[in-house]
Parts: structure tokens; C-alpha cells; sequence
């Protein structure tokens, strides 16, 4: 099963709990960067490209454990950077999920079969290892040959385990349709993974490799050529069938950022895991303070050709949740390939987008700064204090 009968039950519950509450924004998923540092260097990724100083930080067990009581969300996603190289992932881990709530720990998988007698298997927790298609494309996506097999190799011995495993794919304009559902094949049917989530790339502004990025348009064909090609093959996805359904461009939505908050070393980032652009001393001033309507596709620039799970698959679970005849149709009938797709958002009144991440960067980093060296000051003065 993709998903633990548990994790719906509890997750519907929780829906439906804020609702009844008459609170209209609220968190699914927690998105918890304990760091950046990661040990490889992907074209497409925006998240590693610091100095040293910033990436060599990183949050401690009760920092983490603290957020994830503040913010409430049922499930923690845990990416980076590369997770597993954090010194303390197993408490934070464990920490999790001694409070029930459901972990994603996003790996690359170079270090997971080393680590995995360091973890408990439960239905609180699964390994997703990141998978951008098979060897030839994963590989070059990661520059770093070889990649591929030592993630295959972790995934099986994981499974072998006894835990629960799923699959991060994020589609360029690299991979075509047949190598798309060749790869979702292998996935499903050899690695025989719980789960496949799946997204197209986020044009980070400071990735090196701009060229590869797809547009909406180029998203929504890619995935409906992809789902033609199912036939009867059985690919479990670990997102809903109305996030999937949104992709192959059936469905008009406007993504819900607050769904998925995000909480780093800088603190709670605003507005979006993928955008950087302010940062909130806690949850509530996330929440309270950010400007919500000032951002997604319409709104901004560099919302445009946003599809990214992280912000829309919160729309998508509200969606299936308000209509769940709707949602259990296409299960049904499966994603609609050939029907005119639904209309497009018109960018025609977006803002022009501003480019603030080099001075709020270096203006966060000088307080982080400040804040270690009073610490330190601090502790100083109180070892002095107790030898004299």
C-alpha cells in the first residue's frame, strides 16, 4: 500500500479536526531541513549552494523536535541537503515518531545501507530515496556515476528489513514519456517500492543548470503521454490522485503554501520550501504575517510554471477531501489523456520578480553569527562565574 491505512486515517482526521475548528490554513507536512550539506552537488538543486559556514550549521534534536510541536502538521518531511549525515538523524528520527506523526527522510541512499541498523522499521517511518529515472538519467542528474546502483542496492536491503521505502522522482526536460514509464515500471514492479512521489523540476533561481527546467505546458503533455503508457501496469504513487490528475492538466488550482512550511536553520522560511524570500522567528509568525496572496502562479514571476508537490498537493488532499466523488472518479475511470485540458492561470497581472536571496542570506548569516557568539559569551561568563 502506498500509503499506511493509518497515515489516511489519522491524516483525514486531522482535516477534518481543523475544519470543524473553522481554520482555513493550516499545515499538512512539515518540511524540516536540519541542514544543507549534502554529499553530492545535483545541476538542478537550489538548496546547497552556501559557504561553508552556512552549511557546516545544522539543527539539533530539540530545535527540530520543537518545530514540529509548533507547527503540528501530521507528517514531517525530512529533506536537506542529505539528511543521513546529520550526527543526531536517529534521535531526531525517533523523536518524530514517538509523537505519531508520519516521517519522510529524503536520502540520496550513498549512506543509508551503512545506517540502516541504526533505525527502527515502522509505519511511522519511510526511507524516500531519491530516484530521478533510471541509471543513465539518475546518474547524470546527480553528476556522480554509479550513484544509482548504491541507491538500488540500499533500497533493496532496506526492504529486506523490513522498511517501509518509496521513491522521489523530479522530472526535466531530459526524460521522455516511454523512459518515464519504463522507469515507474522498474519502480513498481522490481523494486517493488511502496511509493513513487513524483514532480517536475522547480526553476531555483540559483541552480547552475537553468536549461533543463519544464514549463507548464510542457509538464502537463509530459504527463499525460506518461500516463498513456500505464496500460495495466500497477504504479503506486504516494500523493493523490487528484495531484496527479492536476499534472495531466485536468484540474485549475492554485497552490497553497502554508500546507507545507518549512523550518531551517535560519528559521520559518517564507513563503515555500522552493521560494526564500523572509524568514519568521516562529510558526505563528509564519502564519500570521506572510503575505499568502502575494505569491503562486498569477501572482508572481517566479511562481509561473511552479506544478511542485509542495505546493500544490495540499490544494489537491483539500480538494479530495471537499470532493471525494470527484476524487474517487478518476481513481476510477483513471487520468483523463485526451479531453482539452483545464485553463490555464493567466500571468498576464503577476509582480515582476525580486531577487533578495544574496542580502537576506548574508543578513541572516550575520545574525546566526551574533546569536553563537552570544551563546557563547554567555556560557563563558557562566563557567567563569561557577570557578569562582
Amino acid at each position: 500500500m502506498s500509503i499506511p491505512l493509518i497515515q489516511k486515517i489519522r491524516v483525514g482526521s486531522y482535516i477534518m479536526g481543523q475544519r470543524l475548528k473553522g481554520v482555513e490554513k493550516y499545515p499538512l507536512v512539515l518540511m524540516l531541513e536540519p541542514l544543507f550539506r549534502c554529499n553530492l552537488a545535483c545541476s538542478g538543486c537550489g538548496k546547497i549552494d552556501y559557504e561553508d559556514d552556512i552549511l557546516n550549521k545544522r539543527l539539533s534534536v530539540q530545535e527540530c523536535l520543537e518545530a514540529v510541536d509548533e507547527c503540528g502538521a501530521p507528517i514531517v518531511s525530512i529533506p536537506g541537503g542529505e539528511p543521513l549525515i546529520h550526527k543526531e538523524i536517529v534521535g531526531i528520527v525517533e523523536g518524530i515518531t514517538a509523537r505519531k506523526k508520519f516521517v519522510y527522510l529524503c536520502t540520496n541512499a550513498l549512506l543509508l545501507e551503512k545506517k540502516l541498523d541504526e533505525f527502527t522499521p515502522s509505519d511511522y517511518l519511510t526511507f524516500s530515496v531519491h530516484l530521478d529515472g533510471l541509471e543513465e538519467h539518475h546518474d547524470r542528474a546527480v553528476d556522480q556515476p554509479g550513484t544509482f546502483k548504491r541507491a538500488v542496492s540500499a533500497i533493496r536491503a532496506a526492504k529486506a528489513k523490513g522498511f517501509r521505502v518509496n521513491v522521489n522522482c523530479t522530472l526535466f526536460d531530459q526524460m521522455n514519456a516511454d523512459e518515464a514509464a519504463e522507469f515507474f515500471n522498474f519502480a513498481s514492479n522490481d523494486l517493488k517500492v511502496e511509493g513513487i512521489t513524483i514532480s517536475p523540476g522547480y526553476a531555483y533561481e540559483r541552480a547552475p543548470n537553468q536549461e533543463h527546467f519544464l514549463n507548464r505546458t510542457k509538464t502537463k503533455q509530459l504527463f499525460r503521454d506518461i500516463f498513456k503508457r500505464q496500460g495495466n501496469n500497477k504504479w503506486q504513487f504516494s500523493q493523490s490522485v487528484l495531484f496527479m490528475d492536476f499534472l495531466a492538466g485536468n484540474q485549475q488550482y492554485q497552490c497553497m503554501p502554508w500546507g507545507n512550511p518549512t523550518r531551517n536553520i535560519f528559521g520559518w522560511q517564507r513563503p515555500c520550501y522552493l521560494l526564500s524570500e523572509g524568514y519568521a522567528d516562529s510558526f505563528d509568525a509564519l502564519m500570521r504575517e506572510t503575505r499568502w496572496d502575494d505569491y503562486g502562479t498569477g501572482r508572481y514571476e517566479k511562481c509561473a510554471n511552479c506544478m511542485v508537490h509542495c505546493g500544490y498537493e495540499a490544494t489537491a488532499v483539500t480538494d479530495v477531501t471537499s470532493h471525494p466523488l470527484k476524487a474517487l472518479g478518476v481513481f476510477l475511470k483513471g487520468i483523463e489523456t485526451e479531453k482539452p485540458m483545464a485553463p490555464e492561470i493567466p500571468l498576464d497581472k503577476q509582480r515582476p520578480a525580486e531577487f533578495v536571496f544574496e542580502g537576506l542570506i548574508k543578513t541572516l548569516s550575520q545574525k546566526k553569527a551574533e546569536q553563537e557568539a552570544a551563546l557563547k559569551s554567555e556560557q563563558g561568563a557562566k563557567t567563569t562565574s561557577n570557578a569562582a
